[in-house]
């Protein structure tokens, strides 16, 4: 994989000319406790991840927890502390700023919550701005700017004026906007965080179907643990400006590393975060030209009554039962005896789209994205993945029940606790 975007040990401490917050930092002192001693706010503690080309990477934490400080030293906008940032080989974090500015024009652009398009100015114009900056004819760039408000359907809209569209429309036109320069790097710092929840829903949706498309790079701010589950190929959870985990929604869902993550993912719809992939078991397979004796050779060696049978190129062509072979002679061939019609999902659909197949109780094929037989699923494996482990569980209420023996020494020891009545409001 091709790393675009790399991060070094970076700090951000504000207000600290005299060196003292950072001093206590790496002592070990926490971010309140340097506060409330030196009045430095710690914005980032010591944060390095690298981003892969194509990939969705989500910084997501509460408000406070340094995720949007984070994200504007990824351009430039606030220098760090210390620490460095590497774009297309180069360190923003120390550059001069004509460096940093051709960077931002070739390299890297930002989305942001509240649209920031010019009211003055029409659609298109607002979209070819970028263009415009870096030099992009008239023509050309309207051009661009066009193709670029056709990706998220409202070409129709060029020559309308920002006043005239709904909220959604608007986000549109920043993400319009943002795709219109072809940058190396899209960051999105909460785009959809002022939007009503059926169009967030709906932006979220086209941001995955654009993602699949175009394959961007994307650094993806939010608050919403259930939007990071949904959009992330990998996911980062902040506290304190650190970072407390950085995984795969699988990841974290299943092994969450502390209590805190533990409070965030606690009333997760689990069904919409693991896939067929991930509770798939090898499939035993038999071949479309075996004859009946040899599929029954098949199913006595992996000890099974049910197996899919595959074409020469290991599409699935159906399944048959052990019943349906011994009532026929050994040298039928499968093909007159399987049910052509094998229940069947994608190894990307997530569990809550296996529901209907699995209401027959016959083991489920899971397929590639071209037919392929990679694996095969009882349907009572799908129960086992929407509770959390039970012994997990026994521990997080064993921790709860040690911090509810006394008080907690501060406002931050008890966001875990808070977390979940948040999240319980919000769905994917």
């Amino acid at each position: 994989m091709t790393v675009k975007l790399k991060v070094e040990s970076v700090f951000k401490l504000f207000n600290d000319t005299r060196k003292e917050g950072m001093a206590l930092l790496r002592d070990g002192a926490t971010k309140d406790e340097i506060f409330r001693s030196t009045g430095v706010t710690v914005g980032i503690n010591d944060v390095s991840f690298e981003v892969n080309e194509g990939e969705i990477f989500v910084i997501m934490g509460l408000s406070g927890s340094g995720k949007s400080t984070l994200v504007r030293t990824l351009n430039g906008l606030i220098r760090p502390s210390s620490g460095k940032i590497f774009i297309a080989g180069e360190d923003v974090a120390s550059c001069d700023m004509k460096r940093l500015r051709a960077i931002r024009r070739r390299e890297i652009t930002m989305v942001f919550q509240h649209f920031a398009l010019f009211p003055h100015k029409t659609v298109v114009e607002n979209v070819a701005y970028g263009l415009k900056v870096k030099g992009v004819g008239p023509t050309e760039r309207r051009k661009a700017a066009i193709e670029a408000l056709a990706k998220v359907g409202l070409d129709a809209y060029a020559d309308s004026f920002p006043g005239q569209l709904s909220g959604g429309m608007q986000q549109r036109v920043g993400l319009a906007r943002g795709l219109a320069t072809d940058p190396a790097i899209l960051l999105m710092d909460e785009p959809f965080g002022a939007l009503d929840p059926l169009i967030r829903r709906e932006m979220q949706d086209e941001l995955i179907a654009l993602q699949k498309e175009l394959k961007k790079t994307i650094v993806f701010i939010t608050h919403d643990l259930n939007e990071a589950l949904l959009l992330g190929n990998r996911i980062a959870i902040m506290k304190d400006g650190a970072f407390v985990q950085v995984g795969t929604a699988q990841d974290i869902v299943s092994n969450p590393a502390d209590d805190y993550v533990r409070a965030f993912v606690a009333d997760i719809d689990r069904s919409r975060v693991f896939t067929a992939s991930d509770i798939a078991q090898d499939a035993d397979h038999i071949p479309l030209k075996e004859s009946v004796l040899g599929a029954l050779v098949v199913m006595d060696k992996a000890g099974v009554d049910v197996a899919h049978v595959v074409d020469q190129d290991g599409v699935l062509a159906g399944m048959v039962t052990r019943e349906a072979l011994t009532a026929v002679k050994p040298n039928t061939p499968v093909v007159e005896v399987m049910e052509p019609d094998a229940p069947s999902v994608t190894s990307e659909a997530y569990i809550n789209e296996m529901y209907a197949t699995a209401q027959n109780g016959v083991l489920m094929a899971v397929t590639d994205s071209d037919g392929k037989l990679v694996g095969s699923v009882e349907p009572t494996a799908i129960f086992g993945h929407l509770t959390p482990d039970t012994e997990t569980a026994t521990e997080a209420e064993e921790d709860d029940g040690k911090e509810d023996a006394g008080p907690p020494s501060d406002e931050t020891e008890t966001e875990p606790a808070n977390i979940v009545d948040a999240q319980k409001e919000k769905s994917l």
